[in-house]
């Protein structure tokens, strides 16, 4: 959620917060904005799709800091919008936002995007460094509340909504949270380490407008606005009522209504008399259903009854909310592992999607165009309808079909589409497994509609470690299905950088089994030599990264897919599988000096893998295929100054041509000028 406009009227007025140090306590996060305060650093690059590995490492450093402080934290993330969908509106707003964001970063401007997959990134994060944490069903500030009022501990996050909650430990905003800055124990403080931190005070708060209650504090969010609550008919109100300015007022107008509103509540002992004075200044036929809307919107205030702790001590827990929305058990307690996306809840119960913009070529389609045969399946999966009834028809199937609503981006304009599900195989339509029975389907079965789905076959996919299966299957479905069309050295900076992820790997993380060998260590060592260097042309290529946006769209919606259907092949770690900075520089090299692909000629075994990884995609394509491919440089000139001679509307004709599939998958690369 988030209050209009009171995060920066506490920030300019110091007098709100206590001093705090933390130390040797319990301490609930908000996984959400934490996720988002460390992928935001300073020096993160926005528009080149994110650098996992560099986020990971502020995740491991992160706790690792409160580890030291004896902060046993436990992170709790936001699940899907609820079966209300309440939030729909601000929703498309903040979706508005991003993509104007996403087009300043594309044209050059400064902003802060979140890559696409941080929120997995962030969660195999949490996996590896054992830090408990749940996924609610639906928004999640109630209960982290009540989580926190539980145990009396305190709450971290950025979400304005703390500040009205009556939280028994106190709310410390991120932002005051100084966990880059430990005290080291002293003789004079002998305690041990702790987190320098500022804790908001209520108490302090209304003390600052007369005899405010705390009580009504949840009053004063809802008539102000928040992301639930937008009360156009309190306009009527706010047009009328003199707003007392008092003693707050002292700095400018920015904040005049909500400083008045505040100073005109604090004359009422309780939230009751206050909206009853609320509705004087309404239409009498609007009083009571304003009177239901306030009272039912001051109850998102209310630190929620879901007692999270049953999770964190038993591995699940009851949620009514859950229950009521009739989910197959197994689902549920998938979500709440975070082993499936708030993308699964949303398309099960609202049939609605966001998808999320990244720094694209805006005038090209969507980047996830390209997964949508993907998506299809997944929701073929989730909302399946029976067809074993005796008059189920093939025209009637197709009617059949249910539709889901994608938010997405049509060129810079955010637009609603409504995509039919696909129609899955047999084994999976009829009512043999229904989705809460998809798990007791043979996984060999469940396999084979993923790589069905990502048009390879399982024995392509053999020669390569288990645990990049399927990236690499991905990365045929890309080439397969993207336009415009992969280019040959794309892929092959793909290739490179995973290699890299694996190099880095084995060197960082040696199997304690098998003694590191020296050449490894060696190549890595060069490879980050050559990455410090300073790279001659560092411009900024908008179709290259559109192409790779593409690439991170399929692979979002291949892990969904793989998840969904119970991990038929191993999950990739994402902090060793994408670099932004690293593709896009591998890219350019390589247009320039082909012998980048050299760069791991130091570690035998890493460059086998590339030659495997390679030759894979080889093995797809005609023999003659990267002969046609690999045209000499004299030859790419002579067909460029001849084409140079066709009329531009020729030129402009020819992306239209190109949407048709192929037989050959892999017909559609090509080469770089």
């Amino acid at each position: 959620m988030g209050v209009q406009g009171l995060t920066g009227f506490v920030e300019e007025r110091g007098v709100f917060f206590t001093e705090l140090r933390v130390r040797d306590t319990k301490l609930v996060i908000d996984g959400s904005s934490l996720y988002h305060h460390l992928c935001f650093a300073p020096d993160a690059d926005f528009r080149r799709g994110g650098d996992y590995g560099a986020f990971a490492a502020a995740v491991r450093d992160f706790f690792g800091v409160l580890r030291a402080c004896g902060i046993a934290p436990f992170v709790v993330l936001d699940g899907g919008r609820g079966a209300g969908d309440r939030k729909l509106p601000t929703l498309r707003r903040r979706a508005a936002e991003q993509l104007r964001a996403a087009h300043g970063l594309s044209r050059g401007a400064g902003g802060c995007l979140a890559p696409l997959l941080t929120r997995e990134a962030f969660v195999q994060a949490l996996g590896r460094l054992g830090v408990p944490f749940v996924q609610c069903f639906a928004e999640a500030d109630r209960e982290i509340a009540g989580l926190a009022n539980r145990w009396g501990c305190p709450v971290l996050s950025l979400d304005s909504d703390f500040f009205v909650f009556d939280l028994a430990g106190g709310y410390c905003p991120l932002s005051h949270f100084q966990w880059q800055s430990v005290c080291i124990p002293t003789a004079a403080a002998p305690q041990g380490c702790f987190v320098p931190a500022r804790c908001f005070s209520a108490e302090r708060f209304c003390g600052h407008f007369g005899s405010l209650s705390k009580a009504l504090l949840p009053l004063f969010a809802v008539m102000h606005g928040n992301d639930f609550v937008g009360l156009e008919a309190l306009e009527v109100f706010f047009s009328k009522v003199r707003l007392p300015r008092g003693c707050a007022a002292g700095r400018g107008g920015k904040h005049l209504r909500l400083q008045g509103l505040l100073n005109w509540l604090a004359q009422f002992a309780e939230p009751a008399e206050a909206v009853d004075n609320v509705l004087k200044y309404l239409q009498k036929h609007q009083r009571e259903e304003i009177r239901e809307l306030l009272c039912t919107s001051m109850e998102d205030y209310v630190p929620s009854d879901v007692n999270l702790e049953d999770f964190f001590q038993n591995g699940s827990y009851e949620c009514e909310a859950a229950r009521k929305a009739d989910v197959p058990q197994w689902v549920l307690d998938a979500l709440a592992k975070a082993k499936l996306a708030p993308f699964v809840i949303n398309v099960l119960i609202l049939r609605s999607t966001f998808l999320r913009v990244q720094v694209e070529n805006m005038q090209r389609p969507s980047a996830h165009c390209t997964a949508l045969p993907i998506r299809q399946v997944i929701y073929g999966l989730l909302l399946r309808v029976s067809h074993s009834t005796e008059d189920a028809s093939p025209s009637k199937q197709t009617n059949e079909l249910p539709v889901v609503c994608e938010f997405d981006r049509c060129q810079k304009t955010l637009k609603k589409t409504f995509v039919q599900a696909a129609s899955l195989p047999p084994d999976f339509c009829d009512d043999r497994f229904p989705l809460d029975k998809l798990m007791e389907m043979p996984v060999s079965c469940r396999q084979m509609l993923l790589l069905e789905t990502l048009g390879v076959k399982m024995s392509s996919l053999e020669p390569i470690p288990s645990h990049l299966q399927l990236p690499l299957a991905v990365t045929c479905y890309w080439i397969h299905c993207s336009e415009p069309k992969v280019k040959l050295n794309q892929l092959k900076a793909l290739l490179l950088m995973i290699v890299f992820g694996e190099l880095q790997r084995i060197t960082d993380d040696p199997d304690p089994a098998v003694l590191p060998a020296e050449d490894d260590s060696i190549a890595c060592n060069e490879f980050l030599k050559w990455k410090e260097k300073k790279l001659q042309n560092n411009n900024f290529d908008l179709d290259a990264a559109h192409s790779f946006c593409q690439w991170q769209c399929c692979l979002q919606m291949g892990l969904y897919l793989n998840r969904l259907l119970g991990t038929p092949l191993s999950e990739p770690d994402l902090s060793r599988l994408y670099t932004g900075t690293l593709v896009h520089r591998l890219y350019q090299e390589l247009k320039s000096a082909p012998s980048v692909e050299n760069l791991f000629l130091l570690s035998p075994k890493m460059a086998q893998l590339y030659l495997v990884l390679l030759n894979t995609m080889e093995s797809m394509v005609s023999p003659d295929f990267f002969q046609k491919m690999t045209k000499t440089r004299s030859e790419s000139c002579k067909k460029r100054k001849a084409s140079r001679k066709k009329k531009t509307a020729t030129r402009r004709a020819v992306p239209e041509t190109q949407h048709s599939c192929n037989v050959n998958r892999f017909a559609a690369l090509e080469v770089d000028d």
